[in-house]
């Protein structure tokens, strides 16, 4: 008997600390889910933003369950240690009506989007529903909703909701709705009234980071930049002028050395009908050059009448 007791009292002491080995992995630090209907398509773009556990250690398997009619997420990525996101690769497991995104988190930050199909059009009425399937338990829970363009009379269910302007111009209600646990889902309705086909992204305005005045570095007013304006007209009007003054000065010479080149021609001797006739030396016979006095050959006076 007292064998007996002794086995079974080394058993719970090697047992207990395999129960604390199997206990659950530790709650997440935050969930932030981004929900965008009618956003750049027809359906809800949902994002997930995830915060791990400082008692997490890295790397770290994560398993997130989306809905199976949306399909491979659009993307998954991590973080990085200067803010951007790095993709992730993982693989899907269907599991029903949900399909199990498997993957491993190389940073506490991560980013998991997908988009959801199940956006109800009735008319002029639209509304969906999201559910967190509760995979993990979190310690900060929390949902934003961005109105998309044109909307109005919207309603979120559950919950008491702030809004806010987005930079974007665009309102977005936000939902804390605090710690969940393990197994624990969430459920929110959105309904609103909508006219038109019309998605948010297609009207998104750009805004400047500051406010354009004269304070702003890189730009350059009026009053600086009109002297350097006037001082290259200044120096094209001098080049102009010169370049002018240049073509004028070769025109005028040309046109004075001719009366010069006309004297000193003279025209060869007339026949008797007024017809040009060439000149010979009649001391050497050889044929005179108009203008030529004396024979180029022999030197003799040439009789030009």
């Amino acid at each position: 008997m007292a064998k007996r007791i002794i086995a079974i009292f080394i058993f719970l002491v090697l047992l207990f600390p395999l129960n604390a080995l199997a206990q659950d992995e530790p709650p997440l630090a935050a969930v932030s889910i981004d929900l965008w209907p009618e956003f750049d398509r027809p359906a809800t773009l949902v994002i997930y933003h995830i915060t791990l556990s400082p008692q997490v250690s890295l790397p770290y398997q994560m398993s997130v369950r989306i809905p199976a009619a949306s399909g491979a997420p659009h993307a998954v990525a991590v973080q990085q240690p200067g803010g951007e996101l790095m993709s992730a690769p993982f693989e899907q497991e269907p599991e029903g009506d949900w399909n199990r995104v498997v993957f491993q988190a190389t940073t506490p930050e991560i980013q998991l989007e997908y988009y959801d199909p199940n956006l109800v059009i009735d008319g002029n009425l639209r509304k969906f529903q999201y559910t967190w399937p509760g995979d993990y338990a979190v310690d900060a829970f929390s949902i934003e909703v961005q109105r998309p363009i044109g909307a109005s009379a919207v309603q979120i269910k559950p919950g008491m909701v702030s809004a806010r302007q987005g930079t974007d111009g665009l309102t977005y209600y936000q939902m804390n709705v605090g710690p969940l646990s393990k197994g624990q889902a969430f459920e929110i309705s959105v309904e609103y009234q909508k006219e038109t086909d019309e998605l948010s992204f297609s009207n998104l305005t750009v805004a400047p980071s500051a406010s354009l005045d004269g304070s702003n570095s890189g730009k350059a007013s009026m009053s600086e930049i009109l002297p350097w304006i006037l001082g290259l007209l200044g120096v094209a009007f001098i080049i102009g002028g010169g370049v002018w003054y240049w073509q004028s000065g070769r025109r005028k010479g040309e046109t004075k050395k001719e009366p010069r080149n006309r004297r000193n021609s003279k025209p060869q001797a007339l026949s008797e009908n007024g017809e040009e006739r060439n000149i010979y030396c009649h001391q050497c016979g050889k044929r005179a050059s108009p203008g030529d006095r004396f024979c180029r050959a022999c030197g003799t006076h040439l009789r030009i009448n």
